[in-house]
């Protein structure tokens, strides 16, 4: 009893004198939730409805496995792809902060997140593998945010977890600065299989892990690459997605 006590004493008085902030608003928090109360009610979470292949919310139910348009209009390499959120002016913060401002602790919360709405394609994974970032970002970055997620995604549902499954070989320009075209364009031939692991993906079903969706280009150029490997699957589950460009 006393040695179950004393650790959450402990926690209780390390809050107590530097009490956890929320990383959104940077507020103080009383606890190790990541977020403070008025911040969550604020963020949209993606539930319900949506595309069987790239997630797009629907307002209504339109059956299963049905197609938005842009699917129907330009099918996607990979098979499934699921969000957690919606990107907008109530989460961008709270991602650019995890992806740029070391706010490292947030992959808690978020891999929850994660899990929660990918429970039906991590049923099926075989292997879970972030989107990779070239090595010179690696190195001025000095993490992947999406390698954070990916692994302890991987250790809660007990999965294969291999960082460098996929090599950035092209040391793309950040997407944000491109039309939807360009997007494509940018990421076109920048992944490439790892040759250690040639056979390790055949006739396996890979789940990617990633940030945030705008057009799908990041995770298509991924999923070809490993479908032309020989996997059986390839699925993405992402923190968030854009939802109107």
């Amino acid at each position: 009893m006393m040695k179950e006590l004393l650790p959450n004493l402990l926690n209780k008085g390390v809050n107590y004198l530097f009490p956890p902030v929320c990383g959104n608003c940077d507020g103080a928090i009383w606890d190790n939730t990541g977020i403070c109360a008025d911040c969550w009610k604020d963020l949209t979470f993606i539930s319900g409805a949506c595309c069987y292949s790239c997630g797009y919310p629907f307002e209504l139910s339109r059956g299963n496995e049905v197609l938005c348009g842009e699917c129907l209009h330009s099918p996607k390499a990979f098979d499934q792809c699921r969000a957690t959120l919606v990107y907008d002016a109530h989460s961008k913060d709270m991602i650019i902060g995890f992806k740029h401002a070391d706010k490292t602790y947030l992959s808690v919360l978020f891999t929850r997140w994660l899990s929660s709405c990918g429970q039906g394609i991590l049923e099926k994974a075989d292997v879970i593998v972030p989107v990779p970032l070239h090595r010179r970002r690696l190195l001025s970055r000095r993490y992947n945010q999406s390698a954070l997620l990916a692994h302890r995604l991987a250790r809660l549902h007990h999965k294969k977890y291999i960082p460098s499954l996929l090599l950035r070989t092209k040391n793309t320009f950040s997407q944000g600065q491109f039309s939807m075209t360009g997007r494509w364009r940018n990421v076109r031939n920048a992944f490439v299989l790892n040759n250690k692991y040639k056979t390790a993906v055949e006739g396996k079903h890979v789940v990617l892990i990633d940030d945030v969706y705008t057009t799908g280009a990041t995770l298509d150029a991924c999923a070809r690459t490993l479908k032309k490997s020989g996997t059986a699957s390839v699925s993405g589950i992402v923190l968030a997605r854009v939802t109107k460009e």
